[in-house]
């Protein structure tokens, strides 16, 4: 299979999981408690079955939340991989506010070559890969999944960035679940370097694909994240030109660690390094 038939599936899959996840969140839904007292919902079970059992005709090995306790010695001969996140936000997703993700990106010798984020309650697909860049489409992805092939969605779509950030204020992305005073630091240190600084809160990995677009100059990330959480953002990211760094190195985030674990980093879509 080449990148493009890879990544049919993968936007199939990701469409697929998102109708499903909205089925459940259009209704009145239980809400279960992981181990780490995060919430559990249906749509996180029936969406990662569906990716699961999509992605499973590739015959490349699947990495995600669900699959934490797979043994390093196990999976770090593995070259490529999917890393998944069948429902990014499930806090936002709690909510109701609409900004969870479906999550998706191969993994080739440590680094994202492909990612699809679908964003299924504003029906807004992202998509990159090397072969195409990076791209987005709204509007009738679930409900034409029959009949549009990857080449139709990057016909119809729009190269990102979208907009560049230099034709506003100095943005900075922030997680709306997440905020910590190392992040209220780091604005109030660019409020001294840039005068007038804008900030934007947002859910899941619709921060990346937001920095992809051009709506904010930085995403900082001053928390704990995992490996799936992004891996697909940082394919979209990477691939409008923008990077994924960690802030200690200044060396792009890496996947399939022994660590599942991500470093602090910073998204940017400058193409350069800032440190916290």
């Amino acid at each position: 299979m080449q990148v493009l038939d890879y990544l049919a599936v993968a936007v199939r899959a990701a469409l697929e999981a998102g109708a499903a996840a909205l089925e459940v969140y259009e209704q009145d839904f239980e809400v279960e408690e992981k181990a780490d007292q995060s919430p559990l919902t249906l749509a996180d079970r029936r969406a990662h079955d569906i990716i699961s059992a999509r992605l499973a005709d590739t015959g490349i090995f699947l990495l995600s939340e669900e699959g934490r306790d797979i043994a390093y010695a196990e999976r770090r001969w593995w070259q490529h991989l999917w890393i998944v996140d069948p429902l990014d936000g499930t806090k936002e997703f709690v909510k109701k506010n609409g900004e969870f993700t479906i999550n998706i990106a191969l993994v080739s010798a440590g680094r994202p070559v492909m990612g699809v984020v679908f964003l299924p309650v504003k029906d807004r697909l992202y998509f990159a890969a090397h072969d195409i860049g990076s791209l987005r489409t709204e509007g009738g992805c679930i409900n034409r999944l029959q009949e549009k092939t990857v080449l139709d969605l990057v016909s119809a779509a729009q190269k990102l960035p979208l907009t560049s950030p230099g034709n506003r204020p100095y943005t900075i992305m922030g997680s709306r679940s997440h905020a910590s005073a190392e992040l209220e630091a780091f604005v109030a240190q660019k409020r001294k370097e840039h005068g007038e600084v804008d900030f934007i809160s947002a859910g899941s990995s619709l921060k990346f694909c937001l920095v992809a677009e051009g709506r904010a100059h930085l995403y900082p990330r001053t928390g704990p994240t995992m490996e799936w959480d992004t891996a697909a953002g940082q394919a979209v990211v990477e691939m409008a030109g923008g990077t994924v760094l960690e802030y200690e190195s200044g060396k792009p985030l890496r996947y399939n660690k022994q660590d599942l674990k991500n470093p602090w980093f910073i998204v940017s879509n400058e193409g350069t390094y800032e440190a916290l």
